[in-house]
């Protein structure tokens, strides 16, 4: 039998039939150090990839749990960002809205204005009685006009005296008022609700009471005040 036809591990060989020989020692003769326990090195290089990936996916979890804490705070914060544009929003319309009103009642106290003139003509000739015929009806449609405008006259004798809508022209005192009264209206009071157009011009009595006491009036108060 030639050596190529011979089998491998036949057992010819002599490195084959030499003892295999394995120092099961725990102590290391040469440095005298513990050695690592044999019988956890296949389980041990198994169990370490196992406790790495763990370790991994450990740390993937915590980092995506960072994340989704960030996002969440983003996403309260970019919420309440909209809500606070919101609610400016809502005021710039209501601001607008407020001025454009103010801007229309502005305008339209300004053209009414302009008529109070025509409307005192008119109430002239009323008291009059020269409010006839063809006059009286544009008079008339005029007044209604403005009326609808929201134009209100005021103004009448008897009222109490506001310095906010009247204008006194004429001062003096009477024994029939207990407080200061628009005793006679010299020309009438227009207003678009709260607004006064043009404030009543009036003559205003004080009562009695409030009229200054005269210089002879004060030295009989004096003298008797001596007396007693």
């Amino acid at each position: 039998m030639t050596d190529a036809q011979r089998p491998a591990g036949s057992g010819d060989d002599p490195e084959e039939l030499k003892p295999v020989i394995r120092d099961r020692r725990r102590i290391d003769p040469e440095t005298g150090e513990r050695r690592a326990d044999d019988a956890a090195g296949p389980d041990a290089g198994a169990a370490a990839p196992a406790s790495a990936a763990s370790a991994a996916s450990d740390a993937a979890a915590a980092v995506a749990g960072e994340e989704l804490a960030a996002a969440k705070a983003e996403a309260a914060e970019r919420l309440d960002d909209l809500r606070r544009l919101q609610a400016e929003y809502v005021n710039y319309r209501r601001r607008v809205e407020r001025d454009r009103e103010a801007n229309r009642e502005a305008a339209k106290a300004e053209v009414l204005a302009e008529l109070l003139g025509v409307l005192d003509d008119i109430g002239r000739a009323r008291e009059h009685g020269d409010l006839n015929g063809g006059f009286r009806s544009v008079g008339e449609a005029l007044e209604a006009v403005t009326a609808k405008a929201g134009l209100v006259r005021y103004g009448e004798p008897g009222d109490a005296f506001d310095p906010m809508i009247h204008e006194a022209l004429m001062h003096g005192y009477s024994d029939d008022v207990e407080v200061p009264t628009c005793t006679q209206i010299l020309q009438p009071g227009y207003r678009i609700g709260e607004r006064i157009i043009r404030a009543a011009r009036v003559a205003v009595a004080e009562p009695t009471e409030a009229l200054p006491a005269t210089p002879a009036e004060d030295d009989s108060a004096e003298n008797k005040d001596d007396q007693s």
